[in-house]
């Protein structure tokens, strides 16, 4: 058995040649054995990472070994961390809420009732309140896109306010 010349291998230049040695044999070594989709070329660099930060601890004759378990370790908890993530997305969540039956019709008739007072109002209206109220956009934005003056573009949503009021009340 030969004699080792180094204890370990924090020197920058040793690091970089068994960096340049086996960087490539990691990388095909994850990407066989786990394909591309878990990313090997990242768990790669988090190996030899992880080997610069722990290199007082680990002697060159088992660097190879060292940097290698990692990464397959590394592997390894990405798949576990995938399955988990794909057991959690296969189990259906259910809906519950704490408001009564009746509320909710109420809310859903009340909600028929705005869509048909909003179809009812003159396209000029509708276009403007919905810009206003659903896209957030200021009345100077409106004027600007529809090629109108602010003032229209206030007698429209106004008007709109107006008639949605009377309609809503009247159903």
């Amino acid at each position: 058995m030969s004699k080792q010349l180094y204890k370990n291998i924090c020197d920058k230049s040793r690091f970089e040649a068994f960096f340049k040695k086996h960087a490539k044999s990691l990388h095909s070594f994850l990407y066989y054995k786990f394909g591309d989709r878990l990313n090997p070329e990242d768990k790669t660099q988090e190996a030899f990472i992880k080997l610069w930060e722990n290199c007082k601890k680990v002697s060159p004759d088992k660097a190879k070994s060292y940097v290698f378990t990692i990464a397959n370790n590394l592997m390894l908890n990405e798949v576990a961390h995938q399955k988990v993530v794909l057991k959690h997305q296969q189990t259906k969540t259910t809906q519950q809420t704490n408001l009564s039956p009746e509320f909710l019709m109420e809310e859903d008739e009340y909600r028929q009732k705005l869509e048909q007072a909003i179809a009812n109002l003159t396209e000029a209206q509708r276009v403007a309140f919905l810009m206003n109220r659903v896209e957030g956009k200021r009345f100077k934005e409106i004027a600007t896109l529809l090629d109108i003056s602010t003032k229209a573009v206030e007698k429209r949503i106004y008007g709109a306010l107006k008639k949605l009021r009377q309609d809503i009340d009247g159903l």
